[in-house]
């Protein structure tokens, strides 16, 4: 849906252009210790301008006449209820708000992917900034970040709910009983660090390529009518989609952080 800078007179290449576009502005070694500006800015942005949505919104808040944004709000946070409560065993305080963060947060980072491909980018360039990613869960760090929080948590609610015995009890003895504990480590080890794994990259695989795809959209623009056209098109059909793709990438992380948690909560099946 963006202007190409690709095909200009004298431009970068399609690989230069897709790989500046890919290219985080970072500091650090260059090795493991690399600190990915951009996603840092945009991740955090977003987050404040959540806060700052449901700080004054909470605030305004009332039951005769609500506003449209209320009962927007309220309805997202009936549909979030309703999967806890279709999903979730018991009640925890907790699994409410942060399933409804966690909703909110990853669509608002997704849905930095339907802005212009080359426009923050290019206001980037006229400050000094050369590289710059916008959509954060396109960084592998932020959806394992993300993910490994999660994780955090799930260990905490089995060690919690369990008790530590209990919780190694269930590397133990599941899923095929005391007879077979070397392989139950394994199995239970491999399915425990699977949850993780299967959350970061299923997020970031899906929002990475919906973001490569608007860059190769983006090459078939430059000064001919014969390019302008199918980029408008094209870009207009994958936008519209990738609307779906973004609220439900957000619904399925949100929905698994439920199951996950909600699997911590039940008691190990002694048998």
């Amino acid at each position: 849906m963006s202007s190409s800078v690709a095909n200009e007179a004298n431009g970068p290449t399609a690989v230069e252009y897709i790989q500046h576009h890919l290219h985080n502005n970072s500091i650090g070694d260059g090795g493991f210790w690399v600190l990915n500006l951009d996603t840092l800015f945009y991740s955090w942005l977003l987050a404040g301008i959540l806060m700052y949505i449901a700080y004054t919104m909470g605030k305004r808040m009332t039951a005769d006449t609500p506003s449209g944004g209320q009962n927007v709000l309220e309805a997202i946070v009936e549909f979030v209820q309703q999967q806890i409560k279709d999903i979730f065993p018991g009640s925890n305080p907790l699994i409410g708000p942060l399933a409804l963060t966690i909703f909110m947060w990853v669509f608002l980072m997704n849905a930095m992917d339907m802005l212009p491909v080359d426009l923050l980018p290019s206001i980037g360039q006229l400050v000094g900034i050369h590289y710059m990613k916008v959509v954060p869960t396109t960084d592998l760090s932020t959806t394992f970040a993300l993910a490994l929080s999660v994780f955090a948590l799930i260990i905490y609610y089995n060690i919690k709910i369990k008790g530590p015995m209990g919780y190694l009890k269930m590397f133990l003895f599941h899923p095929f009983g005391k007879y077979l504990i070397p392989v139950n480590i394994v199995m239970t080890t491999i399915e425990e660090v699977a949850k993780p794994i299967s959350l970061g990259l299923r997020l970031f695989g899906n929002m990475f390529a919906g973001e490569l795809i608007f860059m190769l959209i983006a090459l078939l623009g430059g000064a001919s009518l014969f390019g302008l056209v199918p980029q408008i098109a094209l870009g207009t059909v994958w936008a519209i989609f990738h609307i779906l793709v973004i609220s439900l990438q957000a619904f399925i992380f949100m929905l698994l952080t439920i199951v996950y948690l909600g699997m911590a909560h039940q008691e190990i099946d002694e048998h």
